[in-house]
């Protein structure tokens, strides 16, 4: 167990060693935004080895267990429990593997965006909003709303969140695309079943430290008045900012990409960061670019891009929530839209880490 396989935990003490060093040199916290970043990966290699470390100590223990039962010890239950949780811990150190993306590390930023369908896709975008909300709260993550426009009849127009917190982005990756819903209609007085579309976009929230080129000239600039909280000041002045950019992308597409903020007192607060949303957008599509040029997942149906539905959710005739790019499916639905979506961003994970595996061969 010590060799670790695919973990490698000997070039990952070295890696420790190396990083350490890099915070010993002079001058390392001049560039405060690099320093901060190789501290969060001698952190995340640091855990990474202390957790194996534990599963090490579980496996010895599990073999003293097996020790007293042959020897005719009654210590099956003691046995069985310690089994369960090198499993759990061994599971969870696996998926902290996977997240070796160079964005993996940083918060989310969640934009949610109803899909024709009027009140109906207004209110499954305000499920799933919830959905993602009390994933992260689950999680410990914390959330910020930086944009929220409420539904005519119900539900949300549009929503921008931001998940702040360790690897937020590398797992909500998994979550990016459109999430389509089958149901019967509570606003249908026919109670007609109805299908509704609800497209999320998640992109890593960049820092200075990650060049976005972005022409001002291709930016309209666009104010508000703020509809969230903040107090009578905020409702009155216009102090939401809106930044429209279309432009052209690498690759010669051109694009539309909206980011808003309406969640700070200032207009000069909102307009920063909504600027910050704007180049993070428009890096997560250059990425998106990136990836598909260099192939990594040619011809895999675990491959996300904007627009691509992945997830189905049935409430009638039959109750399931199924993973079109894995397969993996639950007939749970009420667990899974009260944020118990782990096993679908863990089978995620574990498919692209098994399609980039098998690139590699």
């Amino acid at each position: 167990m010590r060799s670790g396989g695919i973990f490698d935990y000997e070039q990952r003490k070295v890696r420790i060693i190396e990083l350490q060093e890099q915070t010993q040199e002079p001058g390392f916290w001049n560039e405060p935004e690099e320093a901060r970043g190789i501290m969060k990966k001698l952190d995340h290699e640091k855990e990474l080895v202390t957790r194996w470390d534990e599963l090490d100590e579980l496996r010895e223990s599990i073999k003293v267990y097996q020790e007293f039962l042959k020897e005719g010890e009654e210590v099956s239950d003691e046995l069985e429990g310690e089994i369960r949780t090198l499993e759990r811990k061994l599971e969870a150190l696996e998926l902290k593997n996977m997240l070796r993306g160079e964005d993996d590390h940083r918060d989310a930023i969640l934009t949610f965006k109803p899909g024709a369908g009027g009140t109906e896709s207004q209110d499954w975008a305000e499920m799933l909003y919830r959905m993602y909300t009390h994933w992260a709260r689950d999680h410990e993550y914390e959330l910020s709303v930086i944009e929220y426009q409420q539904g005519d009849v119900a539900g949300l127009k549009s929503a921008t969140v931001q998940v702040s917190g360790e690897y937020a982005y590398g797992y909500l990756k998994a979550e990016s695309g459109v999430h389509r819903l089958v149901r019967i209609s509570p606003f249908d007085s026919n109670s007609r079943r109805h299908t509704s579309f609800c497209s999320m976009f998640v992109s890593p929230l960049i820092d200075d430290t990650i060049s976005v080129d972005i022409n001002e000239s291709d930016v309209e600039l666009q104010r508000f008045h703020s509809s969230g909280a903040g107090g009578q000041n905020v409702n009155n002045v216009e102090t939401g900012v809106r930044l429209i950019w279309e432009g052209t992308l690498s690759d010669g597409s051109s694009d539309t990409v909206v980011a808003e903020c309406q969640q700070e007192r200032s207009q000069l607060q909102n307009r920063h960061k909504a600027r910050a949303l704007l180049r993070s957008k428009i890096y997560e599509l250059e990425k998106q670019i990136k990836e598909r040029e260099k192939q990594k997942l040619e011809d895999s149906k675990n491959k996300i891009e904007w627009g691509s539905q992945i997830r189905s959710y049935v409430f009638h005739p039959y109750h399931m929530v199924k993973d079109h790019r894995t397969d993996f499916e639950t007939s749970d639905v009420d667990s899974v839209m009260d944020g118990k979506i782990d096993n679908f961003i863990n089978e995620y994970l574990l498919s692209i880490a098994a399609a980039e595996s098998e690139s590699h061969d």
